[in-house]
């Protein structure tokens, strides 16, 4: 899930391509209109040879239009703009929040004019003609041994993005939202990173919000309250800036789904720029997925570290979290054998992190054909846990959810035709990759 970065498709771009996204940081929201390819085929993504010290993004499409054909989609809009929109038809305020509590609130969770019961009756002729409801289609619902499931939806362009819901016996419920179809940032232990298609486009705000409120509405009774969200799913959020600060806004607005913005946490491969915007702007949670504590073993396995280093990206979460009180970064640090598990790993991290108020989550590896690692024992695993417990860091292991169903992290998404190429592997780790655990 997390580190749900699919593959990207190897082309070279020109300087003037429309298809490329400046990665400027800006001090306020506002709508980019940005020139993009049909959402037919796959986007070029990141353009990426064994020489290239700095990888050029795709767009991934526009950002969203809330407007469904010819109707308003009304999971694309925040509360003001829905209370402007149902003004703007002559209807007062009131009824504005009354329809936002039906859509998000008091366990009703409406996707269609049926279940707005309450409403004026004109009012709910106007949504008829005028708003749509509904930004994605069930399309199969799997069950993992664990209790895990895997929800897959349609999008209205035929695409598929997937969900996965994870119980937990603490009364921890959790659903991991997808945030774009396809990834652009290859990271090499990635099956959704390396053997899917390529960035189609970014999922609007309304395929994000939806998400979420559909795993209430199928799932609730069964696994019961849903309590946490994480952008963990298909994609890189920070990608898709725009749509997730405002998809996780009316996942915490009060009067709306109303999770705690401590429980709804975005992930990051560490966008630089977009990190210190989201940072500033939301008050949600991030998580920040490091997986080396070298440069050189982490331009490998991250190529978005050939672009914004350890060390700037570590600085910058330094400096951005002296203006959070009471805010810790979550680190992932998934754990591949032979690669970035040894004693000098753990102690380098220990040192990376120092000044950083944080916690770290070492994750189990989920292998998956074609991949190239295998996961750390269990044993290795404890003892570098207990290094950095012992050092005075706040550390948790994370193992499997959902593996046989394909639901784990790292594993979401159908294989495509054409896969990600594979980055060269350092000399020193060469004979790490063909040796048995």
């Amino acid at each position: 899930m997390e580190m749900g970065c699919m593959w990207m498709r190897r082309v070279r771009l020109t300087a003037n391509s429309p298809h490329l996204i400046s990665f400027a940081s800006s001090s306020h929201r506002r709508s980019i209109s940005i020139s993009a390819p049909s959402c037919s085929s796959a986007s070029p993504i990141l353009s990426l040879s064994e020489n290239d010290n700095i990888p050029n993004f795709g767009d991934g499409g526009s950002y969203e239009n809330p407007e469904k054909g010819s109707k308003m989609l009304l999971k694309g809009m925040d509360y003001p703009e829905l209370q402007e929109w149902v003004q703007s038809h002559g209807f007062r305020p009131g009824q504005a929040m009354m329809l936002w509590k039906r859509l998000y609130g008091d366990n009703i969770w409406a996707n269609n004019l049926d279940e707005l019961e309450g409403l004026n009756k004109d009012f709910k002729k106007m949504l008829g003609e005028h708003a749509e409801f509904r930004a994605l289609s069930l399309k199969d619902v799997l069950t993992a041994s664990d209790g895990t499931r895997k929800i897959l939806f349609a999008l209205d362009d035929g695409l598929v993005i997937e969900t996965v819901v994870i119980p937990c016996d603490r009364g921890r419920t959790t659903v991991c939202v997808s945030s774009q179809v396809g990834c652009a940032m290859n990271c090499q232990f990635c099956y959704t990173g390396r053997q899917v298609m390529g960035l189609r486009r970014h999922l609007t705000t309304a395929e994000i919000v939806e998400q979420a409120v559909f795993a209430r509405r199928l799932l609730s009774s069964d696994v019961g309250p849903i309590t946490n969200v994480v952008f963990m799913g298909m994609g890189e959020p920070l990608h898709n800036i725009e749509n997730v600060i405002k998809a996780a806004d009316i996942m915490i607005d009060e009067q709306g789904l109303h999770f705690s913005p401590r429980k709804v946490t975005i992930s990051t491969s560490g966008l630089v720029p977009q990190l210190k915007r989201f940072l500033r702007e939301s008050k949600c949670a991030i998580a920040v997925s490091l997986n080396a504590t070298t440069d050189e073993v982490r331009n490998w396995i991250m190529p978005i570290n050939r672009k914004y280093k350890l060390s700037l990206l570590l600085e910058t979460l330094r400096e951005e979290l002296q203006f959070r009180r009471n805010y810790k970064v979550l680190f992932e640090y998934v754990m591949l054998a032979g690669i970035n598990d040894s004693i000098e790993d753990a102690k380098r991290l220990i040192d990376l992190v120092k000044g950083i108020p944080c916690k770290i989550n070492l994750i189990s590896f989920n292998p998956h054909s074609g991949s190239q690692f295998r996961p750390t024992s269990d044993e290795k695993m404890i003892e570098f846990r207990n290094i950095l417990a012992e050092a005075g860091c706040v550390v948790f292991m994370r193992f499997s959810r959902g593996d046989d169903q394909m639901a784990a992290c790292g594993q979401l998404g159908k294989p495509g035709t054409i896969q990600a190429p594979l980055l060269r592997v350092p000399a020193q780790f060469q004979t790490a990759l063909n040796t048995p655990v």
